[in-house]
């Protein structure tokens, strides 16, 4: 690794970092903005599906960071500045001190994501969330209990928004996708794979619960205040979250995470 020193926030080698904020609304081009030093660990590790195509650093992380830069191809260019100079770079303080470009991995088909998983698959399949933190959290849960894949229909946010990777602590990188699908399509092809598709929903009559385990199974999320709406519940066999104390539907990033544990933890 050739570590490159920055002291001109105008070096032409840092423009695909600079006005992160401004860029996170125009788009990248296929390549993203990872942020921090979990999400620069996953995303050099073995498990990522994505590479960094350039590092910039706050020069006093560089010696710090040695064991995760030394897993980077030597032709990564990897840049050190002082904080003041990052934060010029960036347009805003970056008291993290760590920013990386990847590449976003080649798109996938849904059927590409599914052929490889076992008889008792669980996969999680979004529609129409478009909350950053939301989506970001749903990959976490889908990471930590070891969902086959997340699939994004054609209304959920970017989830390689910078917000969306971190929210995920870097499991957007990790997990295999396939997104702008139609939902009603979406739906019909997980079950022409062999998948139930359980909707949560708040309006269910059968607690989640008492759903069984076993077979593939996908979970089928919508947007909070609105939800999934009628025609999709009724494609699909509907399963609710029982409530107390008044209250009728839980954040979907905190659902989709009580479904996981559910459906990919024994009884």
């Amino acid at each position: 690794m050739t570590l490159i020193r920055i002291d001109d926030p105008g070096d032409p080698r840092i423009a695909g970092f600079r006005d992160i904020r401004e860029r996170d609304l125009t788009g990248r081009q296929g390549l993203f903005v990872a942020e921090g030093e979990v999400v620069l660990n996953v995303l050099t590790s073995p498990q990522s599906l994505s590479r960094p195509v350039a590092i910039l650093l706050d020069q006093k992380r560089v010696e710090g960071l040695g064991g995760v830069l030394a897993r980077v191809a030597a032709d990564t260019p990897v840049y050190a500045a002082p904080q003041a100079v990052l934060d010029s770079i960036a347009g805003f303080h970056l008291h993290r001190g760590i920013l990386a470009l990847g590449e976003k991995p080649a798109e996938r088909d849904l059927e590409d994501c599914l052929a490889p998983l076992g008889p008792d698959a669980v996969v999680v399949a979004a529609c129409g969330i478009g909350n950053h933190d939301n989506i970001g959290g749903v990959f976490r849960n889908a990471a930590a209990f070891g969902a086959g894949a997340v699939l994004l229909d054609d209304r959920c946010c970017d989830p390689f928004y910078r917000k969306a990777i971190r929210v995920s602590v870097g499991a957007v990188l990790r997990t295999p996708m396939a997104t702008g699908l139609e939902a009603g399509e979406m739906v019909e092809r997980l079950k022409a794979a062999g998948f139930t598709v359980m909707a949560l929903t708040p309006g269910a009559r059968h607690p989640l619960e008492a759903a069984p385990r076993g077979g593939r199974v996908a979970i089928l999320l919508g947007p909070e205040g609105p939800g999934l709406s009628e025609a999709l519940i009724a494609r699909c066999q509907p399963v609710g979250i029982r409530m107390s104390g008044g209250f009728d539907s839980l954040n979907v990033s905190v659902a989709s995470g009580i479904a996981l544990h559910h459906f990919t933890r024994g009884a």
